[in-house]
């Protein structure tokens, strides 16, 4: 089945993957959490996505970063120090005997209630952390064939709503985003901001290089993306003229290319928004035109560079 920038070869060795819960490891078919958790009953909580590389998580501090600070947003207490957490991490990722490849979903839901409500003062326990490591690399087949994605209705909400800053376990708006764009037959969902302004994709950031200018939108109705801040740090590291702006539909489909981040993928081409194609592709087969490819070299040295395992 295509699930756009997150498909992916299934590896055998994820049969046999320990998945930690509160520290403990589990076998994969035994690694279960209560019905009366938090993040079961009320999608309570935040998470992380992590990309294992050389024996390292690629921008840990980054990532901690965001958890922690989403975890303060919604006034709950995580229960381990950053140095904690990050040991725990690297302990079930020992205990797999894993080192590269491999992609981590870490994630922090407030933990067990007394019954199913949403008051978080009927909570009776501490959190609820959870580590899944799973080996997993991007479709190859993807990253050639670049990305169809279709702007769908489904609008990101204010920061008087739903911040989209926060990295919460509540996604159903991107899952009702990614439904209309299964069902329009594209990969993902573009979607847009309240004034219809281009946003973000329902899992990944949205880029476009006009001019050989790269633009993203303003960043007020999306994800602090860590993969988004480190290709525009990348930019202006290397010369390469990069804007946080709004923009419409119309400047998307005038682009010279465009591009998606995540940390799972990486950069990975746009060939089509809306029925419209994007850019002239190269010619041999390979949708990722220049600046883009240039871009994801970059990216991908700069986060082997930059994996790092505390001391």
């Amino acid at each position: 089945m295509a699930t756009g920038t997150h498909e992916y070869d299934d590896d055998p060795r994820n049969a046999d993957i320990l998945i930690s819960v509160n520290g403990e490891l589990f076998p994969r078919e035994k690694a279960v959490v209560s019905v009366f958790d938090s993040g079961f009953i009320l999608g309570d909580g935040v998470w992380e996505g992590l990309r294992v590389i050389g024996g390292g998580v690629a921008f840990l501090d980054a990532h901690l970063d965001r958890l922690y600070e989403g975890a303060k947003s919604i006034d709950m207490d995580i229960g381990l120090s950053r140095e904690g957490l990050a040991s725990r991490i690297f302990d079930c990722l020992d205990a797999n005997a894993m080192s590269d490849g491999v992609h981590v979903r870490l994630m922090v839901t407030r933990g067990l209630k007394k019954t199913p409500y949403q008051d978080p003062r009927v909570t009776i326990g501490p959190a609820t952390v959870v580590i899944i490591p799973e080996y997993k690399t991007a479709s190859e087949d993807i990253r050639r064939r670049g990305l169809n994605l279709f702007t769908v209705h489904i609008r990101r909400t204010a920061p008087d709503m739903q911040d989209q800053k926060l990295n919460s376990h509540s996604k159903l708006n991107c899952i009702l985003a990614c439904i209309q764009a299964t069902k329009a037959g594209a990969d993902e969902a573009l979607m847009l901001d309240p004034d219809g302004a281009v946003a973000t994709c329902n899992s990944t950031h949205f880029f476009i290089v006009r001019d050989g200018e790269v633009w993203t939108s303003d960043g007020l109705y999306c994800l602090g993306g860590i993969t988004r801040a480190n290709v525009l740090r990348v930019c202006r590291d290397n010369g390469v003229p990069a804007r946080e702006k709004r923009f419409s539909l119309v400047d998307v489909y005038g682009a010279d290319e465009a591009f998606v981040t995540g940390t799972f993928a990486g950069l990975t081409a746009v060939h089509q928004v809306d029925g419209r194609l994007i850019g002239t592709p190269p010619g041999d087969g390979e949708r990722t035109g220049p600046v883009t490819r240039r871009l994801a070299g970059l990216y991908k040295e700069l986060a082997r560079r930059e994996s790092v395992r505390p001391a």
